[in-house]
């Protein structure tokens, strides 16, 4: 079995409390006093993992970039949920999120999608497998750890997968800055699986005739459009004001 890093002090830290098996942790003390580092360190101990004390130098040459805040993780790889699972389990649910990502290449705005849909409290993200981003080390650090909290699936044929969700009762939406509909006259409570397309071309022509609406996000300045990790945390945030306004 092969192994994976994760780095930075949120991303380790999450990745310490989740479920994956850890093997060691190798880190440079920063100068001073640094509680969030202490905590992290006390949290390997508690988990029996093993702690390296290495130079600087040595944490960038296991991570390839200087973000590792003095922390990298060797641990066993992200584990992805099965979607025929997790569409089991949602399936008695009332209400709830399912953020579904089509051809998200950038790291940065996969990590910053998974952490926005961990704190819109989402109850899982699917995305693809070909052409597009995984979870990475790098996806772990921006998420500050979040892909260690929400389930992520990883499908072959996305447009299958929608159906699947239709068919256990989600409404599948699509945002797509050429909409008639804007984000903020639908009404998102209950059962909801929200589409973001890839940063250049956005949602794929078949993926699009799945959703059953297409929403934009109106914008009244000069630039015409937002980037992906934006507008989508834009619509999960909409989709939270619609339920606490409902009381739901």
């Amino acid at each position: 079995m092969t192994d994976e890093i994760v780095y930075g002090i949120n991303a380790v830290t999450e990745a310490l409390r989740g479920k994956r098996r850890a093997f060691e942790l190798f880190a440079s003390p920063p100068p001073g006093s640094d509680r969030r580092f202490a905590k992290l360190l006390e949290l390997a101990a508690e988990k029996g993992v093993p702690v390296r004390q290495r130079q600087k130098q040595d944490l960038f040459r296991l991570c390839g970039n200087e973000y590792h805040q003095g922390v990298v993780l060797r641990v066993e790889p992200f584990p992805y949920a099965d979607l025929d699972d997790l569409v089991a389990a949602w399936k008695g649910a009332e209400a709830g999120v399912v953020l579904v990502l089509d051809s998200i290449q950038d790291p940065a705005n996969l990590g910053s999608l998974v952490r926005s849909a961990a704190c819109a409290g989402v109850l899982g993200v699917v995305i693809v497998k070909d052409r597009a981003v995984g979870v990475t080390p790098a996806v772990e650090r921006v998420s500050a750890g979040a892909v260690e909290t929400v389930p992520v699936a990883r499908v072959t044929n996305l447009v299958q997968a929608l159906d699947q969700l239709k068919e256990a009762g989600y409404w599948v939406y699509g945002l797509d800055q050429d909409a008639r509909t804007t984000l903020y006259q639908q009404d998102l409570r209950g059962k909801v699986a929200m589409v973001i397309g890839s940063e250049g071309e956005g949602i794929r022509p078949l993926v699009r005739k799945s959703c059953d609406l297409l929403l934009s996000i109106p914008l009244t300045g000069g630039v015409g459009s937002l980037n992906a990790a934006v507008a989508g945390s834009v619509a999960l945030f909409e989709v939270v004001r619609q339920r606490l306004q409902s009381g739901g």
